[in-house]
């Protein structure tokens, strides 16, 4: 009996101590999101939950070729609205928001790969079809099969701070290359991004890691 009510006793601190570790862990290290679209098929498949890397001298700065995940920097989204009516239903959610395991839908959030760097000149298209990155070509084996690198033409020189991006997708991203009227002429700024993904961990089935990939070699 007196191990039954130590326990009784023990477990709101054990509850409130797993609460703070996943807090901090979400913060600063990793958090986890859920794939609403194909944008990024077929790397990326529509509900998989990926582990986004949040800590910079471990993820090192944003690469061309990385996927990341960023909130919405121009209203590329449409206004998110929560249909639940149960209020049970909305207190679990907001908790499990606080601990990561949900996004946030009054932060909205996109996944795409990097394309393009700060002071990088990117065009579509070179004469082979492909995209250049300050004259070179990149390869792109993660592009959705069937799709070409970009059936929309641009020339774009991305400025300090900010990122190009585009979706493995390609005739299913409305990305970087459809908000080139925007505040920030189609760039992400980096002060919007949440991290990199370097992981898929649900469905059990499609679990993997996913690897840096530099696009100019």
């Amino acid at each position: 009996m007196r191990i039954k009510g130590s326990l009784i006793r023990e477990l709101p601190i054990l509850v409130i101590t797993a609460l703070v570790v996943s807090l901090i862990i979400k913060t600063f290290l990793v958090q986890f999101f859920y794939i609403p679209s194909g944008s990024m098929e077929n790397t990326l498949q529509i509900q998989d939950r990926v582990a986004v890397n949040k800590v910079p001298f471990v993820s090192r700065q944003i690469s061309r070729g990385d996927i990341v995940v960023f909130r919405d920097p121009a209203n590329w989204l449409p206004e998110s609205s929560d249909s639940s009516s149960n209020k049970y239903i909305a207190t679990l959610k907001v908790g499990l928001v606080a601990v990561g395991v949900l996004p946030n839908p009054a932060k909205q959030y996109l996944v795409k790969r990097v394309i393009g760097v700060a002071g990088d000149h990117v065009v579509c298209c070179s004469v082979n079809g492909n995209l250049t990155v300050t004259g070179t070509e990149i390869r792109e084996p993660y592009i959705f099969a069937g799709n070409v690198p970009s059936d929309m033409k641009f020339d774009v020189t991305v400025p300090e701070g900010k990122i190009w991006v585009m979706g493995d997708h390609r005739g299913a991203s409305a990305d970087s290359r459809y908000h080139q009227d925007d505040i920030n002429k189609g760039m992400v700024p980096l002060s919007r991004v949440t991290g990199r993904v370097f992981g898929i961990i649900w469905p059990i089935k499609h679990a993997t890691y996913i690897p840096r990939i530099d696009v100019l070699k």
